[in-house]
Formats: structure tokens, sequence, C-alpha cells
């Protein structure tokens, strides 16, 4: 019986989880921006979506500074560069 009853626990911890991650990426995105951030002699342009335009703009450097930045030294220089090129379409 004790076999079952962690079988049981660990469903529910799963069942839990999954709802949790289904019920999460339900939000609604009202803010969708695309930006190019130049860093150290490259540019890299990327879309980004949040719940408003500063999320966004966020979420879209984040994701052009992972393809140039080696490190987390040089993914924070990157994130503090000012982006270029930014264009929202949030409400």
């Amino acid at each position: 019986m004790k076999r079952w009853g962690r079988i049981a626990v660990f469903l529910a911890v799963v069942a839990i989880f999954l709802g949790y991650l289904v019920y999460g990426s339900m939000r609604v995105v009202q803010a969708e921006c695309e930006l190019c951030v130049e860093f150290r002699g490259q540019v890299q342009c990327r879309t980004g979506s949040g719940e408003n335009d500063a999320d966004a703009i966020a979420a879209a450097q984040r994701a052009a500074c992972a393809v140039m930045a080696a490190g987390m030294n040089e993914s924070i220089a990157c994130q503090n560069q000012p982006p270029q090129n930014v264009r929202c379409n949030g409400e």
C-alpha cells in the first residue's frame, strides 16, 4: 500500500504542476514589441511579448542579447544597452 500511496502523491504533484503551467500560459498577451540591439559590433533584432510594452521590450531585449552575449557579465552589459528601432503594437 505504501507504494501506491507514493505513486498517488507523485501523480497529484505532477497534475498540480501541469495545471500551473497551463494556467500560466493562458494569460492574454497584451503587448508585442520588436527591437534591435547593438552589442560589441553585432546587431540582433527580436520580438517579445508581455502584459505591457515595458515587459515586451524587456523580453525582446533578453532574446536578442541571448544570441550575442557569452556569460552573465556580457548578458547584463548587453541588456543595459539602449535598444534601437523599437516598435510596439500593445494596447
